[in-house]
């Protein structure tokens, strides 16, 4: 009985060392075990692992491809020219026990920061011997391929592998920027005036052709409307001589009528002449009148 007392607590503790002698790697991380802080294995195949229990401890790593988003970097190309350039990075670790030792015990973030040390050191290195229209064409694949190149060689000495850089944006500084925008506004501003300006030279001419036509048209029609008021006249004329030709007795009566009714118009109107005068010859008495062959009084 005594014995089975001693048995059963001996027995848990040794099922407690062997469950915590063993760990799982899954096919997303690697592992190291460390005693004492020392590498004393390297377990990069998913599936169970062996530690001594109480002595080693195991530290788990990422084995995916993970992305770093660099802070904005600001460059000076050949041209003098200021731009802020974003880079994105993919990389992985491929060398568990140096990446121990370059980043210590702070691991993936610590790797972040001395991998966006890199990239911020290598954009300017490459920028800085390209000018604007290469960083802005199909060329910036040349220069992406540069600073990869670089990343990759002081990523090395990390334990880590540098897939891919990208730049993922190329704007000009801010103050830059409202510099660029207030020329923009200005030339499209000095564009706007130059088309008013020239729409109204063309408004202009325009208007002088239309004027000019209409002084043209009204001179024709003035001109056209005086010919035929002149041929108008011209046969008024001959008609009235005509009828003078057939009958001057008659034409001289119906011109002294209206010489009468004229003269005579309105309540005001006087005359003075001698009674005898040829203005009245066909107001005297029918004897008079026939007897003198007076001449046609003119109205």
């Amino acid at each position: 009985m005594m014995r089975a007392m001693y048995i059963i607590p001996a027995l848990v503790v040794v099922l407690v060392l062997a469950l915590s002698s063993v760990f799982i790697v899954d096919e997303r991380k690697k592992a190291l075990v460390l005693q004492f802080g020392q590498v004393m294995q390297v377990k990069e195949e998913p599936g169970l692992g062996f530690k001594i229990p109480l002595m080693q401890d195991v530290v788990l790593y990422e084995d995916r491809i993970l992305g770093l988003q660099t802070q904005p970097i600001e460059v000076t190309l050949l041209s003098d020219r200021r731009l802020v350039v974003d880079a994105f990075a993919r990389w992985r670790i491929v060398d568990l026990v140096q990446f121990r030792q370059s980043v210590g015990t702070a691991g993936e973030e610590r790797a972040l920061q001395l991998l966006g040390n890199i990239l911020s050191q290598a954009v300017p290195e490459v920028l800085g011997n390209a000018t604007q229209d290469q960083v802005l064409s199909q060329d910036r694949a040349a220069l992406m391929s540069q600073i990869l190149t670089i990343a990759k060689r002081e990523g090395a000495a990390l334990g880590i592998d540098v897939i891919d850089v990208r730049l993922t944006r190329t704007d000009l500084p801010e103050q830059n920027l409202e510099a660029t925008f207030a020329r923009m506004r200005a030339e499209r501003v000095r564009e706007a005036t130059d088309e008013r300006a020239r729409g109204g030279e063309a408004a202009q001419r325009v208007r002088a052709a239309a004027d000019r036509t209409v002084v043209e048209l009204t001179s024709d029609a003035r001109r056209q409307a005086d010919v035929i008021r002149g041929e108008a006249d011209a046969e008024r004329n001959r008609i009235l001589a005509e009828a003078y030709g057939k009958d001057p007795e008659f034409f001289a009566f119906i011109r002294s009528l209206s010489a009468y009714e004229t003269s005579l118009k309105g309540s005001n109107s006087s005359i003075v002449m001698q009674p005898d005068s040829e203005f009245f010859n066909y107001l005297r008495s029918e004897t008079s009148a026939g007897a003198d062959e007076a001449a046609p009084v003119a109205p």
